[in-house]
Parts: structure tokens; C-alpha cells; sequence
């Protein structure tokens, strides 16, 4: 097996984790042995305050909350809590010096996240860029870390918290693809529209599912493409006439303990 040429920092959503990520996105994880994928759990352990109304069937599961939250292969966890209106957030600074240590240790090539890994995934992208914005994310001056050279935002949206105001003002750098959800009820498309707005470098694509990580045979050949070279002229994958027999997997909870539907409480 070839050496991975990509390090990939891998963002789960809101009550996911690190484990959970990872099955979820296994088959993209197996499209290139080129990329190697690190996963990192969110510091925040949600509570069942936290998972109440639409945003949760956690009554619906197996076993009680307290059980879940006590394996660290099921504990749901968050980057941070919003309030209703989606205008004010809590435990953004945490998950800041939480990834800044990571950083700090570690190279990354680029960055690929989820829903709220998405959100967080464009702040440690703006951050990098001008970590001057927030002092505290700075090691002895200087940024934790090189800029990526790439962001994957799947189902992202700006974080409305007047704290990440500064990081997108105009705009940041990063090459960033955003993959949005035709369907997406969750983070429904003018949400994720706010964060294309403010990414000065993008590129946009759709697909026809919901909440999840397009995961068809098209869709991870172009995900691990765009990882391999950002800049790259490669053809968008609702171009790419798919095969029968390469139909893959387009409904985002098989197999899985809990709901995508239910994740991403912003």
C-alpha cells in the first residue's frame, strides 16, 4: 500500500463523534489509499437538555442516554451549543484550544467536516490565515499551524455568533468545496449559502440527497480527487453519468445507532 500523501483532519457534527464519523464516511475513507483521514472527537459531551425536540431521537434508541454517553464509541458530543435562534453559541473558544493542541502536534494537509465540523471547519480555516483574530489561538505569537490547503464543507453554514464575525470579514481564503443537500432539512441551502458567501476561493456542488455525505461511486471518486489536488479542472459529479452497478449509498443512516436527521443542532 502506497504512503498516504494527504492528511486530512476529519470534523464530526453536532452529537456525533469521531467513531461514529468514521463509519459514516468509510467508504469514502476506502476510495484512496492517498489520503489518510484523522479523526478528532469534539470536547463538549452533550447532555439530554441538549438533544430535546426535532433535533433528537435519542428517547427512540436503545438503551438509556447515560449509557450512551459513557462509551466513547457512542457519546454524543458537540463543538458547541446554539441557542433557539441560532444568534449565540457557547463552547466555541473550548473547541478552539481543544483543536489548536491538535494542531500543534500534528500536520494536516487540509480539513473535512460535517455540518457543524463544516461550520468549525471554515473558523480553524479563517484562523489559520489570520490567527491574530483570536489571540488565544496563537503559540507564542504565531499561528499552531500552516493554512490548510484545502476545506471540505459538507452541509456547512456560518456560525452567526457575533464572535466569528472578525474571521469572515470580508471573507477567508482557503479553497474551500461546499457540498450541499438539495433535500437538506436540516441545514436547509440559504444556511449553507452564508458560508459560500464569505469563502472568497470556492467551489459549489449539489447533490440530490438530504443531511448526509454524498457517498455514490461519482461523488467519492470526486470527494478524493478534489483532497489529492484542490486545483485540480476536475468534472463535477452531477456531470458524471453513474453506472448501475456503481450506484453506492444515498440514505445517510443504515447500519447506524442513531439518526443524521436528528445531528446537527446549530
Amino acid at each position: 500500500m502506497a504512503n498516504p500523501v494527504k492528511r486530512v483532519l476529519a470534523l464530526h457534527g453536532y452529537s456525533q463523534n469521531a467513531v461514529v464519523f468514521s463509519k459514516r464516511i468509510g467508504a469514502l475513507r476506502k476510495e484512496s489509499n492517498e489520503l489518510e483521514f484523522v479523526f478528532i472527537n469534539a470536547p463538549h459531551l452533550l447532555q439530554a437538555a441538549d438533544l430535546h425536540g426535532e433535533q433528537s431521537q435519542a428517547d427512540a434508541e436503545p438503551g438509556s442516554l447515560a449509557d450512551m454517553q459513557s462509551n466513547p464509541e457512542t457519546a454524543m458530543r458537540g463543538w458547541w451549543k446554539a441557542n433557539k435562534e441560532r444568534t449565540k453559541v457557547t463552547g466555541l473558544e473550548e473547541s478552539l484550544l481543544a483543536i489548536r493542541e491538535v494542531l500543534k502536534n500534528q500536520r494536516f494537509d487540509g480539513v473535512f467536516g460535517f455540518s457543524q465540523g463544516a461550520a468549525f471547519a471554515a473558523v480553524i480555516s479563517s484562523l489559520l490565515e489570520r490567527p491574530e483574530l483570536y489571540k488565544p489561538f496563537q503559540v507564542d505569537g504565531q499561528p499552531p499551524h500552516p493554512p490548510f490547503e484545502f476545506c471540505v464543507a459538507i452541509s456547512g453554514f456560518r456560525v452567526l455568533d457575533p464572535f466569528c464575525d472578525p474571521f469572515f470579514t470580508p471573507h477567508y481564503s482557503t479553497p474551500t468545496l461546499h457540498v450541499i443537500g438539495k433535500t437538506d432539512v436540516v441545514v436547509i441551502n440559504e444556511r449553507s449559502r452564508h458560508l459560500v458567501d464569505v469563502s472568497a476561493n470556492k467551489r459549489v456542488e449539489e447533490h440530490e440527497g438530504g443531511h448526509f455525505v454524498p457517498s455514490k461511486s461519482k461523488w467519492r471518486k470526486f470527494l478524493a480527487a478534489y483532497m489529492r489536488d484542490s486545483s485540480a479542472p476536475l468534472a463535477s459529479p452531477t456531470a458524471i453519468s453513474e453506472s448501475a452497478t456503481s450506484s453506492g449509498t444515498s440514505t445517510p443512516n443504515a447500519g447506524m445507532s442513531y439518526s443524521n436527521a436528528v445531528l446537527m443542532k446549530s
